[in-house]
């Protein structure tokens, strides 16, 4: 026997049965779509599992196809073979092939534009069409899995060397990425790859979808505390001076692709809350860090929502909130209009999308907003 036979033969062994393979790469290309978009709201390095888990899925969305494709190759090869659900599975075949290059093409830091699309937005576009192609794909050629599919040790040993395999071989492409001195060396733990220098224009650009609102002229803005405050109010730019004259260095990390460490200036959302009389019902007393006659839970039941002019909104928790910034300025500079001027939240931890610019309005609440999700699909599109 040559040593293609024999590597065949091995390979053979290794192949889950066939109903498995169909299967299980309906349920990775579900768990990549999870992991990938609960990656947007990660920011801090507490959450790099969910970021390992998404390439370790990666790796195994590549051997199932492969095992995939040398059983069915045939039948795309073979015009004789075509049948009207062919072309749902070329279809599916490109958009499993573009997520997967795109994703490691990104990963070795090739920062590859489509127009006004980065690498990585193409790898997300291609991993959101996979998901109805690979359901529609399956329905085609629906087979019930069976019980003795999933038995036996050996097949919880495959999977399990998947999933190990990948983690490998991601720490592998990191070593590689230092030992070749490749840009996706400087990537952080999201994937995202540097923006350097100071101010406005030091990093890109960008909105969540569709925002892009005129330009907000500074003498008629108006900023507007209401909600559960003692005393609602509004401010003027010349007041949010005068609050303000807070500074803060911050990453701003935007899930297109890159992040940057900037100084920020500007009024502590704190004290933009303090100023319209503090929250109602808190308990607080005035430099007292607890709150009276309890042990804080009146603080966990409120929340402040910030609001730009699109409607564009997101809401943190009060104790983040409070030692949040209103940025009017970065790097020394007037925040820029495409960068959010007059004022844009500045909310370390947190992703670029939620870091609302064009803020018109803070909203102190006693509940969360899950609308909010909604909004950021469909704020500026009006």
């Amino acid at each position: 026997m040559g040593i293609h036979d024999t590597l065949s033969a091995a390979l053979d062994r290794l192949e889950p049965p066939e109903r498995l393979v169909d299967w299980s790469l309906l349920a990775v290309v579900l768990a990549e779509t999870a992991t990938g978009l609960v990656s947007f709201t990660v920011g801090t390095p507490a959450g790099w599992p969910v970021f390992w888990l998404h390439r370790a899925l990666g790796l195994a969305i590549v051997v199932l196809l492969g095992w995939k494709l040398a059983r069915v190759r045939h039948r795309l090869t073979d015009r004789t073979l075509w049948r009207p659900s062919t072309a749902l599975s070329v279809l599916t075949l490109v958009a499993a092939v573009g997520t997967v290059s795109t994703g490691v093409v990104w990963v070795f830091g090739l920062d590859v534009r489509l127009s006004y699309w980065t690498l990585l937005s193409v790898h997300v576009g291609f991993g959101l069409a996979l998901v109805p192609l690979v359901a529609a794909h399956a329905s085609t050629r629906f087979r019930p899995p069976r019980r003795v599919d999933f038995e036996g040790r050996r097949t919880a040993i495959q999977y399990g060397a998947l999933l190990i395999a990948g983690a490998v071989v991601y720490r592998l492409q990191q070593g590689a990425n230092r030992l070749l001195s490749t840009p996706g060396a400087d990537r952080r733990f999201t994937g995202s790859q540097p923006r350097e220098g100071e101010g406005n224009g030091a990093f890109p650009v960008t909105s969540w979808v569709a925002d892009d609102p005129d330009p907000i002229d500074r003498a008629s803005y108006r900023l507007s505390v209401s909600g559960l405050v003692a005393e609602p109010r509004e401010f003027a730019t010349d007041d949010l001076e005068r609050v303000g004259g807070d500074e803060t260095s911050a990453l701003l990390d935007c899930t297109s692709g890159w992040y940057t460490v900037q100084e920020w200036g500007g009024v502590r959302v704190g004290d933009l809350i303090a100023a319209a009389g503090g929250v109602e019902g808190n308990g607080r007393a005035e430099g007292d860090d607890g709150v009276e006659g309890g042990d804080g839970a009146e603080d966990d039941e409120r929340y402040v929502r910030f609001v730009s002019v699109t409607g564009y909104r997101w809401t943190l928790p009060l104790a983040e909130a409070e030692d949040a910034l209103l940025a009017t300025h970065v790097g020394g500079d007037r925040l820029a209009h495409g960068h959010g001027a007059p004022v844009r939240l500045v909310a370390p931890g947190r992703r670029g999308f939620q870091w609302v610019k064009w803020v018109t309005r803070i909203e102190v609440r006693s509940e969360r907003d899950p609308a909010q999700w909604i909004v950021t699909l469909v704020s500026g599109f009006d």
